[in-house]
């Protein structure tokens, strides 16, 4: 009798499995929708970010990709979070690993998700800078709660090329200053920027440490109007190293001329923003 009752209780528990805490809620990444309890660990089939349809219409990789950039644009997947291994979500949904890096990729081109080797797959930070006024990548930063710094390239006096002569109406041999470096913010690199000023603005260019424009307005050359001009670029090899990118991603490089209220022109800079973390929003008007 005992034997009988033995191999019967063996025998439930070999067909009752143990249920595992769902992979993407156990590091915490995946938030439930408003109003849905926080699961210790499933009861359910049902994903934590959707249901995919098996025959539907659209693609697997498709269906899941939508999957992400919903959370993404919810807010349950935020800026900064890490997603887990392509294996636990290929486990986690029933799908092949090919099929989850397909709609990665498909995310990553879009620019909503950054992908770097030994560091995962990321949510991407985005950041929106109006071209409606005039400011620093150093207020635009602080404006948004993030903190900005620099990797200086280069922070020298010189003699004015025939380019920046032409932008800061200078004469053939005028002293100009030169400030190169790679924008970060929250230690991300977001922009590598290249500024000239006419000597005649400041003393010396050790007073630009973080903010140009902070070290312009003290001797009272900070530009009041500006003119600005986009265009796509892709980045060259060297400034794919710096901004952390592959070479030949596509970039936004912004000439800006800035003026001060006489007219003279003070700042020459460009600026190679990454095209995956920037947005450029301008208010348009009839009036």
């Amino acid at each position: 009798m005992y034997d009988t009752d033995a191999s019967a209780l063996t025998m439930a528990m070999r067909a009752e499995p143990l249920r595992q805490e769902h992979p993407a809620e156990s590091i915490g990444l995946f938030r439930p929708e408003p109003g849905e309890p926080i699961p210790v660990s499933r009861q359910d089939s049902r994903p934590s970010l959707g249901a995919l349809v098996a025959h539907g219409r659209k693609p697997l990789y498709a269906q899941f990709a939508e999957l992400l950039r919903k959370a993404i644009r919810d807010g349950r997947l935020e800026a900064g979070a890490t997603l887990p291994a392509e294996r636990d979500l290929a486990a986690e949904y029933g799908l092949s690993r090919m099929t989850i890096r397909k709609a990665i990729a498909e995310l990553a081109e879009d620019g909503l998700l950054s992908r770097k080797q030994g560091a995962g797959t990321t949510v991407t930070r985005r950041i929106e800078q109006n071209f409606s006024r005039i400011s620093s990548f150093s207020e635009e930063m602080a404006a948004r709660g993030q903190v900005a710094s620099s990797s200086w390239i280069l922070r020298a006096q010189g003699i004015v090329t025939p380019a920046e002569a032409m932008q800061l109406n200078l004469s053939p041999g005028a002293p100009v200053m030169r400030f190169h470096r790679v924008r970060i913010a929250d230690d991300a690199p977001m922009a590598i920027e290249f500024s000239t000023v006419p000597a005649y603005c400041l003393d010396d260019v050790q007073e630009v440490s973080e903010s140009l424009y902070a070290a312009l307005a003290r001797t009272d050359h900070r530009p009041v109007r500006a003119l600005q001009r986009l265009r796509a670029v892709p980045f060259t090899a060297s400034q794919a190293r710096l901004l952390h990118v592959d070479a030949g991603t596509p970039g936004l490089l912004i000439e800006r001329c800035g003026f001060l209220r006489d007219g003279r022109p003070v700042e020459y800079t460009q600026s190679w923003y990454r095209g995956d973390a920037y947005d450029f929003v301008a208010e348009l008007s009839d009036l």
